[in-house]
């Protein structure tokens, strides 16, 4: 028996597709694809449109064969889910969820009422009417092997459904779902929505594809339902077929995903970087060469003038880095890693340009999120300023997520994070966050007062003594030694930390800084299902309790209109926002509720 694949085709309302006309589309545009048509014998297209509308008898619904996993296990399986569908985006294209329009949701949730969408109502809301579908699919499948599910219309809501009751000897390979209505009112109000809120795990990997004039589809993807599957745009020409199956499947991105499912790649593999024979680039080249990929990201995104200053900002940070980085090698007597000098150019010669840097490695999520708050909320051509846009800074951050093997969605939930924790802090102050970013000398103060000894378990770090060293070296103020010190505070905890933030030679620009960062990456932590760090919220109630305490001690003699009290009191408003937003988000450990009211005064006395 062959190996390949079994198609199983799902259609949607009405009389089922009789002709199998969608097969005869999706043939042809696998061969103009490069790929067979489809082999008659490894597909299957059982209709089921007497089912949805009546039926004999009383079944039972399939038992759900696919349990949902635990906790821990869920993790992984989501990792290991995201890593698959970052493969496909690479193949396919970038993640396009939609906005939707307005009333598009509503209009879609009325149709369902109404002929010919009697059908799908009766699908979502008559158990007998999913348990005929259900049995009459099932029966109709082999009891191992591998599978293959494209669903069109109502058969993507049946093939959601299905997933879970499959054969356990049966390899869910992929599944397509084109012209799906699953982000509808109607569908959520089922309990099909809760039962997908994780990566079932028998299947590797789910992409939709929707049309940007598909009124079904609400104008819009399924992640803002299922939030780890990959949404496409497709568009068709503007003709009453916008909804059918065979538009959808005379589009090439759809055939191709189908198509790799279906036999593998033909050429695009997931590009990835390798130095097995090059000398390994240690953690603050990676960090270097991680912001100047960036940078180059945020050139293309960037027009005329605009991109020409940048780029030229790019250019003589690029050269002073990797000079600085090469120097550090030569210093210490160790052998330099050849990409990492390639990256080198003449800055003196005034035609030369700046290398990009390849593509990094695939990278593990947790390890990379503080990294990767760092550059979305930095300046990664320090000391130029140039401002950029919020979308070209998104689309950036979206390209380099997927470079990295994390997927475009969450370089969206990077810049979503860091976007709620700045509206936390700010409070309509207007705070310019990439400035106040900058960290500057008064961060580095904290790694110098605490030894380093506070950051030296920071994720991705060698530790006190490779830190210290690091700043020493190319010094507090340039892109190095800030990309360095910031991914550091953000992954930093303890009271060391704490009293450097409570210090009155640290401005309450830095704290605002650090502490935005370490609130936004709580936020990400949560949006993404990692486990929360607890040295978060107990460094946030020690910098809380020591601010409070030098606020008291110099309120008893200072000036009502100190300086230094009204720069203590701003850090006492920050870490306040934070720790309230926290606890009303329950991203706080169990006891440490407690702990932070036995230390909280009710307010900042002002004693004249």
């Amino acid at each position: 028996m062959s190996s390949d694949p079994i198609l199983l085709f799902l259609h949607g309302v009405g009389a089922g597709d009789l002709e199998d006309a969608w097969q005869i589309a999706l043939s042809a545009a696998l061969v103009r694809g490069g790929y067979p048509a489809l082999d008659p014998n490894r597909w299957i297209a059982p209709k089921y449109s007497y089912a949805l509308r009546n039926g004999d008898g009383k079944l039972r619904l399939p038992p759900v064969t696919v349990k949902q996993p635990s906790r821990d296990d869920a993790r992984a399986n989501r990792r290991a889910f995201e890593r698959r569908t970052s493969a496909m985006e690479y193949r396919l294209g970038q993640h396009d969820p939609g906005s939707g329009a307005f009333g598009a949701a509503a209009l879609v949730d009325l149709s369902f009422e109404t002929h010919p969408f009697t059908q799908a109502y009766n699908y979502l809301h008559d158990e007998q009417t999913r348990a005929r579908v259900l049995n009459r699919v099932l029966e109709a499948l082999p009891a191992s092997g591998r599978l293959l599910i494209v669903g069109h219309s109502l058969g993507s809501v049946i093939a959601a459904d299905l997933v879970r009751r499959l054969p356990s000897d049966l390899q869910l390979v992929g599944m397509v779902t084109i012209g799906s209505p699953l982000a509808s009112g109607s569908v959520q109000a089922t309990a099909l929505r809760d039962a997908m809120q994780e990566p079932p795990t028998n299947l590797d990997w789910w992409v939709n594809f929707w049309n940007d004039r598909d009124p079904v589809a609400a104008l819009r993807g399924l992640s803002s339902v299922m939030p780890w599957l990959l949404d496409l745009r497709v568009s068709t020409p503007p003709t009453l077929r916008v909804h059918s199956a065979v538009e959808y499947l005379s589009d090439l991105r759809v055939a191709e995903a189908i198509g790799y499912a279906l036999h593998g790649s033909l050429s695009r593999e997931v590009a990835t970087t390798s130095s097995a024979l090059d000398t390994p680039l240690d953690d603050d080249e990676n960090v270097v060469l991680l912001a100047l990929r960036y940078a180059h990201l945020l050139s293309g995104q960037l027009k005329d003038d605009h991109r020409d200053r940048f780029l030229g900002a790019v250019r003589a940070t690029q050269a002073n880095v990797i000079e600085a980085l090469l120097s550090r090698r030569e210093a210490d007597g160790r052998p330099r890693p050849e990409h990492l000098a390639a990256l080198g150019f003449d800055l003196a010669e005034p035609e030369s340009t700046a290398p990009a840097p390849a593509p990094g490695a695939h990278v593990d999520p947790e390890n990379a999120l503080a990294q990767l708050i760092v550059l979305a909320s930095d300046n990664v051509i320090r000391p130029f300023e140039i401002a950029i846009p919020d979308p070209a800074r998104r689309q950036a951050m979206r390209e380099i997520t997927a470079e990295l093997g994390l997927g475009t969605a969450f370089g969206d939930d990077v810049l979503d994070a860091i976007r709620r924790a700045e509206a936390v802090l700010d409070a309509g102050k207007g705070v310019n966050w990439i400035k106040v970013g900058a960290l500057g000398a008064g961060a580095v103060a904290i790694v110098i007062a605490t030894g380093g000894l506070a950051i030296a378990a920071g994720a991705g770090l060698a530790g006190a003594a490779a830190l210290t060293s690091a700043l020493a070296t190319f010094g507090p103020g340039g892109m190095i030694g800030g990309l360095i010190t910031a991914g550091s505070l953000v992954t930093a905890g303890g009271g060391g930390i704490a009293f450097g933030l409570a210090n009155t030679g640290t401005s309450a620009e830095v704290v605002e800084s650090i502490v935005m960062r370490q609130l936004a990456a709580a936020i990400l932590r949560e949006k993404r299902g990692f486990e929360q760090d607890p040295g978060v919220w107990h460094l946030l109630v020690e910098t809380e309790r020591q601010v409070r305490r030098q606020y008291e001690r110099l309120d008893e003699y200072s000036d009502l209109k100190s300086p230094v009290l009204a720069d203590l009191r701003r850090k006492i408003q920050t870490v306040e926002r934070a720790l309230e937003f926290m606890r009303e988000n329950g991203l706080e450990p169990g006891p440490a509720r407690t702990t932070r009211d036995s230390v909280r005064s009710d307010n900042v006395k002002g004693r004249r």
